[in-house]
């Protein structure tokens, strides 16, 4: 096995570095964050850190890089209290991934890829057309990680919108049936595929 110790990674080219950390903690969510400025302008962005936080309320959390440069994503979630999460399946992979360009505000990612924005139950923030899985958020909080300035944001689902021949008769929503997408690093895309669940599990 390749063996990397701390000061090695340190010393690593500054792409490869981050190529290697990225990829190295495992498959992660794909996800597309909809939101909209307080004057109306439509936002879509590409995000791989949507993590769960609990059930009891229903929360979801979102990792964002600093804010040391513009973060349309998130001064649109602060100012406006609300965002959504769209799921993103093997059909927009491409489109997806181009909303990684950092575009600025006045243009709206829906406006220069094939994406398309999509209005439900008169909630404020867009939805991406055609997605799967489509959750409406609200925000709750924020929390600062002093040691790299990155921020959580805790959202609270408020609004869920699932295809219906993807939920189980428990209640598990099955991703591999919409080809829903996966992230390995910053560009590798995968579209999982459902072996096996197994229960519950107690000691022996």
């Amino acid at each position: 096995m390749t063996y990397f110790n701390e000061d090695d990674i340190n010393e690593l080219h500054h792409l490869y570095k981050i190529n290697l950390i990225n990829s190295c903690s495992g498959y992660k969510s794909a996800n597309l964050i909809g939101s909209k400025s307080k004057d109306g302008k439509e936002n879509v962005a590409v995000f791989s850190s949507v993590t769960h936080i609990g059930s009891s309320p229903a929360m979801l959390g979102l990792f964002m890089r600093p804010t040391t440069v513009i973060r349309n994503t998130y001064d649109n979630i602060k100012s406006t209290g609300v965002y959504t999460i769209n799921h993103i399946h093997k059909s927009i992979i491409e489109d997806a991934h181009h909303t990684s360009a950092k575009y600025d505000a006045s243009i709206s990612e829906f406006d220069v890829t094939n994406l398309q924005s999509e209005y439900k139950n008169e909630f404020y923030a867009p939805f991406v057309k055609d997605t799967p899985i489509q959750l409406a958020m609200e925000f709750v909080e924020t929390y600062d990680i002093k040691a790299n300035s990155t921020i959580l944001i805790i959202g609270k689902i408020i609004g869920i919108f699932i295809k219906n021949n993807l939920i189980e008769k428990d209640g598990f929503v099955n991703l591999s049936k919409a080809e829903v997408a996966t992230v390995n690093g910053l560009d590798g895309y995968a579209i999982p595929e459902n072996k096996v669940r197994l229960g519950y599990q107690r000691p022996k």
